[in-house]
């Protein structure tokens, strides 16, 4: 709800007990509003502050590039360890190992102790998922079509 400001002058009931304004006593005035002073901080180094941003921003393109190697890796291996799978399992068997590498990373960067405030904790997880996903499905997608190029009957043949 809205507060308002008492008057600080009495109210007028009529025409007759009407007052002048320089009739008002201006004895009774509203209280200054005291000044809060904080503390005084004292600078922090920069340095010191500089280090940190860039060692934590270090160790988040270190995962970065992890990830991107691990989708690589494990999208060429997946064209391998499921050759005997055939079907509509195959593709599930294949995300789920991607899903399995990509929590190894997670456990990984949990491991390299990076000092990221409460509000950056999503960033282990977030950090290069996207490429992550989409370079293990195209590597899965291009190896197996190259290993698997001859033994298509129609089509173009390499």
């Amino acid at each position: 709800m809205a507060k308002h400001k008492k008057k600080t002058s009495k109210p007028i009931s009529g025409p007759e007990d009407s007052v002048n304004e320089s009739d008002v006593d201006n004895s009774e005035e509203t209280p200054e509003i005291e000044t809060s002073t904080s503390p005084v901080i004292p600078p922090t180094d920069p340095s010191e502050n500089q280090t940190e941003n860039t060692e934590k921003e270090r160790k988040l393109n270190k995962l970065f590039w992890l990830r991107v190697i691990l989708a690589v890796v494990a999208g060429t291996i997946a064209t391998f360890i499921f050759e005997d799978i055939e079907g509509e399992e195959r593709r599930w068997a294949s995300i789920i190992f991607m899903i399995i590498i990509f929590a190894g990373t997670i456990v990984v960067a949990k491991n390299m102790k990076m000092q990221l405030p409460s509000s950056d904790r999503k960033k282990i997880v977030t950090q290069g998922i996207g490429s992550y996903v989409f370079l293990y499905l195209f590597t899965w997608i291009v190896t197996y079509t190259i290993v698997h190029a001859g033994n298509i009957s129609n089509g173009v043949n390499i």
